[in-house]
């Protein structure tokens, strides 16, 4: 019982999480959202492995948080520099807070 309260608090967090990645108001607003909402995602398959009685979700949920971060590092870069393969420094006097 208590894992299922656990998973319905995970998914609130999850529609949290879209809302204010919606809402912005910033570019970093919103990557913090969806890194949020990847966050939630690895908690969820993590409890729904234990509520069905299978453990290899686990496995799953390590893949998925390790490609939520890549994708959020490779968001963030592209953000900031404007292309993936760019190795100049960031210009900190040009305003990012779209």
């Amino acid at each position: 019982m208590m894992f299922v309260v656990s998973a319905v608090a995970i998914l609130l967090t999850m529609g949290m999480a879209i809302a204010r990645g919606l809402r912005g108001p910033t570019v970093y607003d919103r990557a913090l959202a969806v890194n949020m909402f990847g966050t939630a995602t690895v908690l969820l398959i993590a409890v729904l492995g234990f509520l069905t009685g299978r453990p290899d979700f686990l496995d799953l949920a390590l893949v998925y948080a390790l490609l939520s971060f890549i994708g959020t590092i490779a968001i963030l870069k592209f953000v900031s520099y404007g292309d993936l393969a760019s190795t100049r420094e960031p210009d900190p006097e040009e305003d990012w807070t779209w």
